[in-house]
């Protein structure tokens, strides 16, 4: 049996257990160990620790920006300043509709950066959710669906500048005649269907048109019944906000945050506006003894420390994706894939394909770089469209980073919001597959007539 199959047969229990278990972080461990042992046998302990300390190594800036994050947030929650926010923004947000848009608006507003988007907007929403009594796998829901499909839509964030850099080496692209990646990438925007569908479907969860289902219905009905806003799967992930009141100043939390956001967009560099956030609190919160001295660096130091699950699933899902590239899983499913490709089919086809392996490996703009030099050449072969894809490409990447159950914009997502990531990934699932269905179909029939 080649590793090929086998790497896929790994994902698909790794998929599943977790599922029927909702257990993430112990499965990807187990699943990461048992792909050493099938490809590596008799060295996979040391092959598996040798791809833990490669992965810590490759991946310094986003396991010191979450940290940093974690810090940050408990900064804010500590100086009760996001409890201010809160009570400010509930004055606005006085029914579920405006507050599901409130936190839709942000999410359109904070294009730059997926981490930034997500990160933010969870701190400034999660007390007004909690005070409208919506759960908060909705608001896990909001951020994760407003990160990566808003900032594939817009030419100027972190995702364009990615895609328009492995799109601009390809053949096919050239010949389109545009002067930069950028430009063909602006393009490929209004077939970008995943994330136009994400975003229709999530307007219309706010609406309250698109109707609860699965899990979600399940987290309306335990409000409605029990009013916790958060399972007791998920009370250990808020344990120190409860008994907190809503008493804060409001400029603790603002001016801080507003650094933040307007240093990642005015420089680009995600690190350093966390950095930053966190030397404007202590300037602010040391003086004025909302958080005496000997606590403010304990504080950044469990800020730090709680965002350690998150950190452990994001090295253990880099890890596997490690092993799954050295079994040729990426080769092995686009073998399959070629028989069926024709020119009316390949863009849906392409969508399908990179939607699958950033969905089973967790690794999104991995995939697509893996995956661009492939599809283009033989979209040419066939005659596609090279917009569609392009479009195709980008789209089956967003749905990888909303989707997958273990990769990072999902994790922190759930981290944001306070709640458990497999009840996170649970509840937006069906949404998630009504987008991706409706996605497939767009894609077959603009491959059709284009």
């Amino acid at each position: 049996m080649s590793t090929g199959l086998l790497s896929v047969f790994i994902i698909l229990a790794i998929i599943v257990i977790a599922v029927l278990t909702k257990r993430c972080a112990e499965v990807l461990i187990a699943g990461s160990l048992l792909a050493c042992l099938v490809y590596y046998k008799g060295s996979f302990l040391t092959k598996w620790c040798q791809l833990i300390q490669d992965t810590l190594a490759e991946n310094v800036w986003i396991i010191i920006v979450c940290g940093l994050f974690g810090s940050l947030i408990a900064l804010l929650t500590a100086s009760k300043g996001s409890y201010g926010f809160s009570r400010l923004v509930s004055k606005f947000c006085n029914t579920e509709r405006k507050t599901l848009f409130t936190s839709f608006i942000l999410g359109i507003l904070i294009f730059v950066d997926d981490y930034l988007n997500v990160l933010t907007i969870g701190v400034c929403m999660k007390g007004v959710y909690d005070k409208r009594k919506i759960p908060r796998e909705a608001l896990a829901y909001m951020l994760d669906a407003t990160g990566a499909p808003v900032c594939v839509m817009l030419p100027f964030s972190t995702w364009a500048v990615f895609y328009a850099g492995i799109f601009a080496d390809q053949d096919s692209v050239q010949k389109l005649g545009y002067a930069t990646g950028l430009q063909a990438y602006t393009h490929a925007i209004p077939y970008l269907f995943y994330p136009i569908f994400t975003l229709l479907i999530v307007f219309l969860f706010c609406l309250g048109v698109m109707p609860k289902m699965g899990t979600m219905k399940k987290a309306y009905q335990r409000v409605a019944e029990t009013g916790m806003v958060y399972s007791e799967k998920s009370r250990k992930y808020n344990h120190d906000e409860e008994g907190y009141t809503e008493e804060g100043n409001i400029w603790d939390f603002i001016i801080p945050m507003g650094v933040l956001v307007a240093l990642a967009i005015a420089t680009g560099n995600l690190l350093l506006a966390v950095v930053v956030g966190i030397l404007v609190c202590f300037v602010m919160y040391i003086p004025r003894k909302v958080i005496r001295m000997e606590d403010f660096y304990t504080t950044i130091c469990k800020g730090f420390a709680d965002m350690l699950p998150i950190l452990i699933l994001l090295i253990m899902a880099f890890s596997l994706e490690k092993v799954l590239a050295d079994m040729k899983m990426t080769d092995f499913i686009i073998q399959i894939a070629e028989p069926v490709l024709t020119r009316s089919v390949f863009p849906a086809v392409t969508f399908v394909l990179v939607a699958v392996l950033a969905f089973t490996t967790g690794s999104l703009w991995g995939m697509s770089a893996i995956v661009t030099p492939i599809v283009f050449p033989l979209g040419a072969a066939v005659g596609a469209n090279t917009i569609l894809i392009m479009a195709a490409v980008i789209s089956g990447g967003a749905f990888g980073s909303h989707a997958c159950f273990y990769t990072d914009a999902t994790l922190l997502s759930s981290q944001s919001a306070g709640i458990d990531n497999m009840e996170h990934a649970l509840s937006q699932l069906p949404y998630v597959l009504i987008a991706a269905g409706a996605s497939v179909v767009a894609y077959l029939v603009c491959g059709f007539v284009m």
